[in-house]
């Protein structure tokens, strides 16, 4: 099939280079020039684990192109997919801008049979506001799907080649077997793809996201209690997840969960409720459980110094929001680098992928560590962030070597506690006792 993508973020990128990938025709369509350049020279501009591969090989085939000409595009293709950025505003709600800017440009370059794909994140209702639109624009009917994405950053490329189910909603049958035929190669294990009204499209993504960020929410609250209590996190997560009707995906305490979704969509979700005269109680206790988790890290370390921390260096492992990504949208080491910047540390940080995200951010108020060890020199205290492999099995001999004193932060409960105690450690984690030699 001939496909125009348009937007070339994390979700326009995968979806078009893993389409060019089963043999399709695609075009990626940006305003960003500089972003087209690099692409078109093979190299990804998101760092995701084997992306970079496949974007190189279709563009040697001449399966996948990028261009800023998004006129020529959209009457080229026979399904346009929007792709765009869907932002938060300030009270929680989305901002469409991107999307209606996008409607109104390929209006009127569309071809007779093209088919419209919302592939972006949006409220329930955008498909039908945005088949309005397109009819006034062209002054006949323009068929509009939507298709919500369901891609774990890091684990994107997999998801997308060997989807749990894909969701499609569309009024009418030929849509949808039109899109079944564009996706059959990616089903072949019999996964479903599952039709249902635009309405029901858009708000499976949103309950999506939300129900597992309030897995997240639900088992950091738990921890909280834990530590309150005595009991360990760790045991608790075990007894209840063993329950076939609980199981346990994403039922790890933490630092808080981040993203680009789960923090946006949880708040959307709550804001489309507002408008409808629902009180969306569950979906903002989620939130709110949620940045008040971000902040358990710097109240660990301001108590375990007595608040002077003025004089203090602070290594912090893991800058992404999770491991196998550079995506730092409200990560919770963000959150822990502003407080300690608020109370003056000297900070030394390393990740393997996010770094120079954080120096555009940051520049040179912290220090970048060129290796993982290279950030413990002379430091007080170590706070693990983010659970890459690479901060699993470290030296702890030259840990304690390099660092002031032998006191890790664990955000993500990756070591264990009487390990820690017995190799002279200072470990303090998310819902267990802190532990000292």
């Amino acid at each position: 099939m001939k496909i125009t993508i348009v937007g070339t973020g994390y979700v326009g990128l995968v979806t078009g280079t893993c389409f060019a990938e089963t043999g399709n025709e695609v075009i990626c369509v940006d305003c960003d020039e500089e972003k087209v350049r690099t692409l078109q020279s093979g190299r990804s501009t998101i760092y995701e684990p084997g992306l970079e591969e496949l974007l190189k090989r279709n563009l040697a085939a001449g399966r996948l192109r990028f261009t800023t000409d998004l006129a020529s595009s959209a009457g080229w293709a026979k399904l346009v997919f929007l792709a765009v950025g869907t932002p938060p505003k300030d009270d929680g709600s989305v901002d469409l801008s991107y999307l209606w800017t996008a409607v109104e440009q390929i209006a009127p370059h569309l071809a007779p049979d093209a088919v419209v794909v919302i592939k972006s994140t949006v409220p329930v209702g955008t498909n039908a506001s945005v088949t309005a639109r397109l009819r006034e624009l062209t002054g006949r009917q323009v068929d509009v799907a939507s298709n919500p994405e369901f891609l774990k950053e890091g684990a994107a490329v997999e998801d997308f080649m060997k989807p749990d189910r894909v969701v499609i909603g569309a009024r009418r049958e030929e849509v949808c077997e039109l899109l079944w035929d564009l996706y059959q190669p990616y089903l072949r294990t019999d996964k479903p793809l599952l039709s249902m009204s635009p309405e029901s499209a858009e708000m499976t993504k949103y309950a999506a996201n939300s129900l597992l960020a309030a897995k997240i929410s639900f088992i950091n609250e738990i921890a909280a209690i834990c530590e309150r209590t005595g009991a360990d996190i760790n045991d608790v997560r075990r007894g209840i997840g063993h329950d076939s009707r609980i199981g346990f995906a994403f039922l790890f305490p933490g630092a808080g969960y981040g993203g680009s979704c789960f923090p946006k969509d949880v708040q959307a979700l709550a804001a489309v409720a507002k408008a409808h005269d629902v009180q969306p109680r569950i979906l903002e206790a989620v939130h709110q459980v949620n940045e008040c988790q971000k902040g358990t890290l710097p109240r660990k370390i301001r108590e375990h110094f007595g608040g002077a921390l003025s004089d203090k260096t602070i290594a912090i492992w893991g800058l992404a929001f999770k491991p196998a990504t550079d995506d730092i949208r409200e990560a919770p080491a963000l959150v822990l680098i502003d407080a300690l910047l608020r109370h003056g540390s000297t900070i030394r940080v390393f990740d393997p992928e996010a770094m120079e995200n954080v120096r555009r951010r940051y520049g040179d108020r912290l220090i970048y560590a060129a290796q993982r060890d290279d950030a413990l020199d002379g430091a007080d205290a170590l706070a693990v962030v983010t659970e890459w492999k690479q901060f699993v099995h470290p030296d702890f001999d030259e840990i304690k070597r390099r660092m002031k004193h032998p006191v890790i932060f664990d955000g993500r409960n990756i070591y264990n506690p009487f390990r820690m105690r017995d190799l002279g450690f200072t470990y303090y984690s998310i819902g267990r006792p802190p532990v000292r030699p």
